[in-house]
């Protein structure tokens, strides 16, 4: 026989106020969504992996759609902070990611993009929260950019044409994450070859920075 002790314990253990269940629910979507796509969110996916019923989940988001979108954005917030640390100067900062993009780290989120601009084709909301991302994305290298022509770093350029830029080299080599890079130099390095030639910067001065945090 369970003892009164044991059934409170329990009760306490699966029992979560709704804001911390909610962001238990979005965690496990967007793990699920990173390993295996988007179209593998499902409610009965997410509810499997955190070992409650299905109704849970549906209590949280009475749609799926709402669950994969909001998961997405999730999954997109959590590697903008991986790519752009607050400490260091702009040439660090700008260094890291990249540094970041070229070890393969990225690649995981990439496929993401990939999945979720093709799924938008059929879904406007998904397509709001793609812009809506990629808004807050280039804000944050717009502004790093700034900072490094504030700095006397970079060449007086157009902080978001040289963002816009640096995310075509980047979504560019990113395109080709499910068909296997190319063993070349030219490919591995692209992003960092392009941003130096967007801010200014001497041929070679942004790869060793990259390199030497290695």
């Amino acid at each position: 026989m369970v003892s009164s002790a044991e059934v409170a314990r329990l009760a306490s253990r699966t029992r979560k106020r709704p804001e911390e269940r909610r962001e238990e629910i979005l965690a496990a979507a967007a793990a699920i969504a990173v390993e295996a796509g988007l179209e593998r969110i499902t409610l009965r996916a997410v509810a499997e992996r955190l070992g409650v019923r299905p109704g849970l989940i549906t209590h949280y988001f009475p749609a799926a759609e709402d669950l994969v979108i909001a998961a997405f954005a999730r999954a997109a917030a959590i590697e903008r902070e991986k790519f752009f640390p607050s400490n260091g100067d702009a040439l660090s900062r700008l260094a890291h990611f990249l540094r970041y993009i070229e070890s393969g780290a990225s690649l995981p989120l990439a496929r993401l993009w990939l999945n979720a601009r093709h799924l938008s084709r059929f879904s406007d909301a998904l397509g709001e929260a793609l812009e809506e991302q990629d808004v807050l994305d280039r804000t944050r290298l717009t502004a790093l950019v700034a900072s490094g022509i504030a700095e006397g770093v970079f060449a007086d350029v157009d902080p978001e044409a040289a963002c816009i830029r640096i995310f075509i080299a980047v979504d560019g080599v990113g395109s080709y994450v499910n068909n296997g890079p190319f063993d070349s130099d030219t490919y591995n390095r692209f992003a960092v070859d392009v941003a130096e030639w967007t801010l200014g910067l001497v041929t070679g001065t942004l790869r060793a920075v990259v390199d030497a945090g290695r």
